[in-house]
């Protein structure tokens, strides 16, 4: 078959995903001066714009679920999630938006491409998609990824789980209660996501048992509160991503606001959590005392991993566990920077980090245009260098390698 050039792309900056963390540092690089289609390219995943939000369920709405932040340059447009529609599902509302957002801002984002592999070669790196797509692959100088973790949920290792004859769900592959109804449903989880199905489920008439890793700690939703478990989560994720350490759970740090859901959910006597299970048998499950409780499904909500499963023939993850990042930057390999990750997962953590992101690339960019422009030195005088001559630039480090390391740990999300 004859080489077609056209699926086969240049760009100086990539940018692997369009949800929240890509469309801000997408936003932020035109605004250092990139062209999207020229010197920048956004490709994204999904069938349609949205990121993540895209595939939720069709009864979230933006009022259920954490505070959804404006992207940069929304106000611009007169748009703002503060004031979004409350009774239409959130996946509709949040791809609307990014839709009119991407139009707005020219962003030009490529999808539906998947990428399967990342390789190094000469002066950058080579991105080869899922075939299927708009394109083969692409060519880039520096690579920003913000692939999320939408797609990688995190399900704990409980001997047993292959043995159950029940349903089982993970929360990207809930799409209704429905399934549930009448039935025996033990949900696994301590976060916000766990709460939405215990509430859902007891709409459609089922028994549910609430289980999770550590005890739930509910705090009161004032504003000064919420902030300050906030800062403390942050700070949290920061330092295990500059030590390159698996990421701890975001509710371990900030626990479960009071709100009309939970007390709803406890008027209901639902949060009546019990501590997890040992193992999993056909027919239910072997409680933390040895006990059996009899069910018909396991719903987990127990939070995710980052999607990181196409960079794995680069050797980026250290002996801790995980790839180790300061400021979005990873720090064996700094021409690669992962947008969204760790203590840029929320969505105002990953708008702020989208302006440093784009600052330094430019810097990046602007170093390597110097360096290609700089005369080349006298071939007398770099064989002869004199006494007091300086060299104009320290030896470049190889680049680190490790053995890539996979870790199950259970959030308890």
């Amino acid at each position: 078959m004859p080489h077609d050039e056209s699926r086969h792309a240049r760009t100086r900056v990539v940018v692997v995903g369009a949800g929240q963390a890509g469309l801000a540092t997408a936003y932020h690089l035109t605004r250092a001066g990139l062209t999207p289609g020229d010197d920048l390219l956004i490709v994204d995943q999904g069938p349609r714009t949205g990121g993540a939000w895209q595939h939720r369920w069709e009864s979230l709405r933006l009022g259920d679920t954490h505070k959804v932040h404006d992207l940069p340059g929304m106000h611009e447009m007169g748009l703002s999630f503060d004031n979004a529609p409350r009774d239409r599902p959130a996946r509709d509302v949040v791809a609307a938006y990014y839709a009119r957002y991407e139009e707005y801002h020219q962003l030009r984002v490529v999808r539906p491409l998947e990428v399967e592999w990342v390789e190094r070669v000469d002066g950058g790196y080579r991105l080869t998609f899922r075939p299927g797509g708009p394109l083969d692959s692409v060519f880039a100088e520096i690579l920003v990824n913000a692939t999320g973790t939408w797609t990688n949920p995190r399900i704990p290792a409980i001997p047993g789980r292959r043995e159950f004859a029940g349903r089982q769900v993970a929360t990207p592959e809930w799409v209704s209660a429905a399934p549930f109804a009448g039935r025996q449903v033990a949900v696994v989880g301590g976060g916000t996501s766990a709460l939405g199905f215990l509430d859902e489920l007891a709409r459609v008439g089922a028994s549910t048992i609430w289980y999770t890793r550590r005890t739930p700690v509910f705090v009161e939703d004032e504003p000064w509160i919420s902030e300050t478990r906030g800062a403390r989560a942050v700070a949290v994720q920061d330092q295990a991503a500059a030590a390159g350490a698996i990421l701890p759970s975001i509710v371990s740090a900030t626990g479960l606001a009071r709100s009309p859901l939970v007390d709803r959910l406890a008027a209901r006597g639902q949060l009546a959590r019990r501590p997890m299970f040992r193992r999993i048998v056909p027919d239910g499950v072997v409680e933390y005392d040895g006990t059996f409780t009899y069910v018909d499904a396991i719903v987990w909500a127990t939070g995710f991993r980052a999607a990181l499963g196409h960079l794995q023939g680069l050797d980026l993850v250290g002996p801790a566990g995980a790839i180790a990042v300061r400021r979005g930057q990873v720090v064996a390999e700094p021409t690669i920077y992962l947008a969204g990750y760790g203590p840029q997962a929320s969505t105002v953590s990953s708008n702020r980090a989208g302006r440093v992101t784009a600052r330094l690339i430019r810097e990046q960019l602007q170093a390597a245009d110097s360096a290609s422009t700089a005369p080349e030195s006298e071939p007398e005088a770099a064989q002869s260098p004199g006494p007091e001559a300086q060299p104009d630039a320290q030896p470049e480090a190889a680049p680190h390698t490790v053995a890539i390391q996979e870790v199950t740990e259970f959030s308890g999300e």
